[in-house]
């Protein structure tokens, strides 16, 4: 049977993708890194035998090295786990200790997974991972200033996911990363175009209809292609 690790998987886009896949019949094992925000995600245990919950901090790196010893093998890796930071952060405006937590947990984190899940990932014959992003890191789209946090921590997991694209793809890898969408959850606000299930909807059919021609593209949840 089909396993499925969703990073952040306590509430919006990761807690849709969990229910998502956990509908399927997939093994999911999904992760949360804060207990007394997780009650909805705990409580699926009681309905789904085929959920394992496990508490991960994405950038305790001791901790995600050991996390490979609870596959046997993983099929499909959603690295859905991301800190917006401060809002605004203009020019002038940027705090520098936050800036450094937003790039640990979008940018480096997301490889620090892939490289410590290689072993169990290298099991399967699926061998797809898929990094959640934002068109905010796009460089062409960026025609408004501002944002330096978030945006320099998805154009840099943006670079990531093409470096794996060029080092796992000849190994049969599906790399890419995927924009959700401006979603209506606690980091989107009210004011978000879609909600989360139609970003949830639209990101598992683009995931599972990827073959190794997408590994390294950058996608919306429709399945259009951002610039990067």
């Amino acid at each position: 049977m089909r396993t499925v690790l969703i990073t952040g998987a306590n509430r919006g886009i990761g807690l849709g993708l969990t229910i998502a896949y956990l509908k399927t019949g997939a093994n999911v094992v999904a992760t949360y890194r804060n207990e007394a925000s997780s009650e909805e995600l705990l409580n699926l245990c009681e309905k789904y035998d085929n959920l394992r919950v496990r508490h991960l901090d994405v950038t305790d790196y001791a901790a995600v090295s050991a996390f490979k010893n609870e596959f046997e093998q993983l099929d499909l890796l959603i690295n859905n786990a991301g800190y917006y930071g401060p809002k605004g952060c203009s020019f002038g405006d940027t705090d520098v200790e936050e800036w450094r937590k937003v790039l640990e947990i979008n940018t480096i984190a997301p490889l620090k997974l892939v490289e410590a899940l290689y072993p169990v990932l290298e099991k399967s014959r699926e061998k797809r991972i898929a990094i959640l992003s934002s068109r905010v890191g796009s460089m062409r789209e960026n025609t408004s200033g501002g944002g330096y946090i978030y945006r320099s921590s998805k154009a840099g997991v943006n670079s990531v996911v093409k470096s794996l694209h060029n080092d796992l793809s000849p190994q049969g890898y599906t790399v890419l990363a995927l924009h959700p969408g401006w979603v209506k959850t606690r980091m989107g606000g009210p004011n978000a175009l879609i909600t989360i299930r139609e970003s949830v909807h639209g990101l598992t059919k683009v995931i599972d209809g990827l073959t190794l021609e997408h590994s390294g593209q950058f996608l919306n949840f429709n399945g259009n292609e951002v610039p990067w």
